[in-house]
């Protein structure tokens, strides 16, 4: 689909003018084209639906055919930690989304879920993101719970709602940090909100909802110098926001190891790190966190449940390369 700009929409954000070029696609539509880098203007890609355009630019849209409304199954093998009628616990990898979105239609989480779980699933919060009550991003691996029916799924939205001010709700991260925070244990209490400029990223900012997180440092790891360069720190949400843990350290001075959003202008420290340091940062590729504990009260017998997933197989091989002697 081709528009040219006529200089006379009233606006020149890109997404306005198509609004009101496009009125057969609607504005959640246009944004999330942009966002996936599916409107062009001058031949490139522009992501970003505030970008100026100007009178007598050329925008191409490239509407992709339509896709069916409801996800479908895939055969996406799952590492199950637990399961019975009510809730599935998975231990998920990286790399995996949990949800359809824009540019990622298949080969997400709940595209396994459906095919394991079958029409149980159906209907449970939502077409997109049946049983879904919480989420990890991509590349954060660690446990997940799912619910299978109605039931569990009001009991655990109301369990991470809650998130064990007054109940047994648990959530453990294992978070490897640039730097050792001057004090073994603490609490970062900080309200985060959208990035006042970068969309698609977190900001600690006045105004924003309650965020807090708690840690606890459980190894520290010297750099070929013999001072501290990095840590292992324990930490424990009492909220749930977007990239809560990530956005929260990198406030403080200690972003996560390979988080190349909140944490890339640490990249030079890498030269610091042993050689066998360096090699494990690259080769991990992705931010350094492993969501290791949750616990939760079962949605219909009550009973407390405990699981505990260990660091997967890049995290202890960036876990020993740091503790090596350098």
């Amino acid at each position: 689909m081709e528009v040219i700009v006529a200089g006379d929409e009233g606006s020149v954000r890109l997404d306005r003018v198509l609004a009101q070029r496009t009125p057969e696609l609607s504005r959640s539509r246009l944004k999330a084209l942009i966002l996936a880098g599916s409107v062009t203007v001058k031949d490139a890609a522009v992501r970003d639906p505030a970008y100026h355009v100007a009178k007598g630019d050329t925008i191409i849209i490239d509407v992709p055919e339509a896709a069916p409304a409801e996800p479908q199954g895939e055969d996406i093998a799952l590492d199950i930690v637990f399961e019975d009628d009510d809730i599935i616990v998975i231990d998920k990898p990286k790399g995996l989304v949990v949800h359809p979105a824009a540019g990622h239609a298949t080969g997400t989480l709940v595209n396994a879920l459906i095919a394991h779980c079958g029409s149980s699933l159906s209907g449970i919060g939502g077409v997109k993101r049946p049983g879904i009550v919480h989420r990890l991003d991509k590349d954060t691996t660690g446990l997940m719970v799912v619910a299978k029916n109605d039931h569990a799924h009001q009991s655990l939205t109301a369990q991470f709602a809650d998130h064990g001010r007054t109940g047994a709700m648990q959530r453990g991260y294992m978070a490897f940090a640039w730097g050792v925070p001057n004090r073994p244990h603490g609490t970062i209490d900080a309200p985060i909100d959208r990035h006042p400029h970068a969309r698609e990223k977190m900001a600690v900012r006045q105004g924003g909802r309650e965020a807090i997180t708690h840690y606890e440092v459980q190894q520290t790891f010297a750099g070929r110098d013999g001072k501290p360069i990095a840590s292992l720190l324990a930490c424990q949400l009492e909220t749930g926001r977007t990239h809560q843990i990530r956005v929260h350290l990198a406030h403080i001075g200690h972003p996560l190891l390979g988080d190349s959003v909140y944490g890339a202008h640490f990249k030079t420290k890498a030269g610091q790190l042993s050689a066998v340091g360096k090699e494990s940062l690259t080769a991990l590729g992705r931010q350094a966190l492993h969501a290791y504990l949750l616990a939760l009260e079962h949605p219909r017998t009550g009973e407390l449940l405990h699981w505990e997933a260990a660091l997967p197989e890049d995290l202890l091989l960036l876990q020993k390369a740091l503790a090596a002697a350098v």
